[in-house]
């Protein structure tokens, strides 16, 4: 994780938030408060939906069992029923 003061993010945020959208690396705004840090709309999502995820018992059991499974094993896509 990249860190920058506040003075120095608040100078260049249209690159702050270019490079962290397009490295997907969070940076660490360091304040004379406090301290924040700042991550592309895509990483919040992904890590809001892992977190969701894993609040469903047994999920995170049944995504790693598929995700062990062969795709021999598997039936296929047009066999599956929305």
């Amino acid at each position: 994780m990249s860190t920058i003061n506040i003075t120095n993010a608040r100078k260049d945020l249209y690159n702050l938030v270019d490079a962290v959208n397009m490295f997907h690396e969070p940076a660490l705004i360091v304040g004379k408060r406090a301290n924040a840090v700042l991550i592309s709309e895509s990483d919040w999502t992904a890590i809001q939906e892992t977190l969701y995820l894993n609040s469903i018992p047994g999920m995170t059991k049944s995504i790693v069992e598929g995700a062990n499974e062969s795709l021999e094993d598997c039936i296929s896509e047009d066999m599956v029923s929305w």
